[in-house]
């Protein structure tokens, strides 16, 4: 069974949106602090928006304000709103569940964002 499976992301034109999904089992879901990251040609994967173990959700700086990160909790499921996209935004984007025992650490599939005029 895939840990997670995710959903979204796609091709738009600058000041566009696009959102994800990212489904996880109920174990994993409930046992670790889920996020969503991203890694652009020739850079580093980076954190763009996750929740802390306790809770608190971080983002990026060059994320704040235009993109939001949700979940629901009955549906097992973390939440991706990407908004007033922009050219630097595109990468691949990735779910991530990291256990808050330290036991695992789960990545979606990657899913392209490209956005261009």
């Amino acid at each position: 069974q895939v840990p997670l499976v995710e959903s979204g992301g796609g091709l738009v034109q600058p000041g566009g949106f696009l959102s994800f999904a990212c489904v996880a089992s109920a174990f994993v879901f409930s046992t670790s602090a889920m996020g969503w990251y991203r890694q652009a040609p020739g850079k580093q994967r980076e954190m763009v928006a996750g929740f802390t173990s306790g809770g608190r959700i971080n983002y990026a700086d060059s994320v704040k304000g235009r993109f939001t990160i949700a979940r629901d909790n009955a549906k097992y499921t973390v939440f991706l709103q990407m908004n007033s996209l922009k050219p630097e935004d595109t990468a691949v984007y990735y779910c991530n569940a990291a256990a808050r025992s330290g036991s695992y650490d789960y990545w979606g599939q990657g899913t392209q964002v490209t956005v261009s005029s």
